[in-house]
């Protein structure tokens, strides 16, 4: 048992620390990026992209599998349907206007869903960067 028990503190020890995923707007050159990241690697697992007062905002989701065609977005009551199409690398990307009611309502609770096919992606904005989120799209409003 105290074996086990040694065996167990060392991997606990040993085990690498859960990466530091964060929301970093990126405000300061064309495009306009909002991405969920570890900062100061490749990683990302969303990213919302405009040139600065163009009402168009390029949401990207990496990961999970590549999906295309109609998507549903979601977010508090209003719902949108655009074009979806593969990211590069699997996932999914597409164009929602920012002053269409379904950006609006991501922009006030940070919460949305994009639904193509049988998959459903939640893009998620904790209340500690709906700051970040709002500066975004008063950026990328025209």
């Amino acid at each position: 048992m105290i074996a086990f028990l040694v065996v167990t503190a060392l991997a606990v020890q040993i085990a690498p620390p859960e990466p530091a995923w964060t929301w970093t707007l990126y405000a300061e050159t064309a495009p306009v990026v909002l991405a969920n990241e570890v900062t100061d690697t490749p990683n990302l697992r969303a990213t919302l992209e405009c040139d600065p007062g163009s009402s168009v905002a390029l949401v990207t989701l990496y990961g999970g599998a590549t999906l295309a065609g109609l998507a549903r977005v979601t977010a508090g009551e209003a719902s949108a349907v655009a074009e979806a199409a593969a990211a590069r690398g699997g996932g999914v990307k597409l164009a929602l206007r920012t002053d269409h009611p379904v950006f609006a309502a991501f922009v006030a609770d940070g919460r949305m869903a994009l639904v193509v096919g049988d998959h459903r992606r939640p893009v998620e904005v904790p209340a500690a960067h709906l700051a970040k989120l709002r500066r975004f799209a008063e950026l990328c409003s025209g």
